[in-house]
């Protein structure tokens, strides 16, 4: 495994950041597909064993049980200061706005239900895990920055914002003395490369790390088209919504890689990560099975020639946004999100 440090921070990481979204009670959340706690205690000990210090979870995930399992898993299997741990907060709902629940009141008892879900003093990387239109940006930074005063969380990251609302997030930051975003997981991968448009050369200039999710989107850079679909590709709705429009264009690339992948003898996961890593920081890579992260960590000692990395890139076409971004306007406020968990309740949400 090779490590470096997380933007700005003092953190030093393994360039593959295990993605825990799959692991979780199914009956508990969005997700038909995610595994019980003894093969995610599986997965996470091989992560360990492979050098994977970097563990990302969320308490929207499956309503808390991801971050129980990450939590009791690392308890048992590593020191803490060995490893950075990463979990995520939800915007307010309608139900806490009503009832006149501040942005950072809100942060507030989010954290500490995850600290409780973990079982851990402190989380290494708290990320706001969308962009909320209903709470005012200073309300937001000043939450956040009252959870890294109390040492509930040593640094702070987005996900699924644009550059413009993480330069502005930041540089009311600066202006108040508050925490600053270090990290942004945004949607990024080979055949979704809409994240080179400002969000990458923007964080170049700033030194944000750049850890996106989907890095191999939901399995499908790790397949040839109509090899089988695994439980996650015929059951998540979310990921179909995702990926599904764009199927034909994509499956040049995706053949390309498949192509790379027989000639260097090694797998589409190796080859598509191989290139992904190149560009970033450190993908976060959902992991269901114990091939998925040996496969990733095999990755990080892959090296493409500068022309296969033109060779892999060349059939891209624009995509529209999908998925949270697609939601990332004032208008998307007044529907029911994506990850939205119906009558489950996460620290006094629903």
């Amino acid at each position: 495994m090779k490590y470096t440090k997380l933007g700005n921070s003092d953190l030093t990481i393994s360039r593959i950041c295990m993605g825990c979204m799959g692991f979780g009670d199914a009956a508990r959340g969005q997700h038909s597909w995610t595994i019980d706690e003894e093969h995610s205690r599986e997965i996470i000990k091989r992560g360990l064993e492979l050098g994977v210090n970097f563990y990302d979870t969320a308490i929207a995930y499956q309503s808390g049980t991801s971050e129980q399992y990450v939590g009791r898993a690392i308890r048992d299997f590593a020191k803490r200061e060995d490893v950075v741990i990463a979990t995520k907060v939800l915007p307010r709902t309608p139900e806490e706005i009503e009832q006149g629940i501040s942005g950072q009141q809100h942060i507030e008892n989010m954290i500490d239900t995850s600290l409780k879900n973990l079982g851990m003093d402190y989380v290494d990387l708290y990320i706001y895990h969308m962009w909320d239109w209903q709470t005012d940006i200073y309300d937001i930074m000043d939450g956040l920055n009252r959870i890294v005063k109390a040492g509930k969380a040593r640094y702070i990251g987005i996900s699924n914002c644009f550059a413009w609302q993480i330069a502005k997030a930041n540089a009311l930051a600066e202006k108040e003395g508050f925490a600053k975003f270090i990290s942004i997981q945004g949607h990024y991968n080979l055949i979704f490369r809409e994240e080179e448009r400002e969000m990458v050369p923007y964080c170049e200039e700033e030194n944000i790390a750049l850890t996106p999710y989907s890095a191999l989107a939901s399995g499908r850079l790790s397949r040839k088209p109509g090899d089988g679909d695994t439980k996650r590709a015929a059951e998540d709705t979310y990921a179909k919504f995702k990926y599904d429009a764009t199927a034909d264009q994509d499956d040049l690339i995706i053949n390309r890689v498949a192509e790379l992948a027989e000639k260097h003898d090694v797998s589409m996961t190796e080859i598509s990560l191989a290139w992904l890593l190149t560009k970033v920081t450190a993908p976060v890579v959902g992991t269901t099975k114990l091939h998925h992260i040996e496969g990733a960590a095999k990755a990080v000692d892959m090296n493409l020639t500068a022309e296969e990395i033109t060779y892999l890139e060349e059939p891209y076409v624009p995509h529209s946004l999908a998925g949270v971004m697609a939601q990332n306007k004032p208008a998307a406020a007044k529907k029911k999100h994506v990850w939205s968990t119906g009558d489950q309740k996460i620290g006094g949400q629903k």
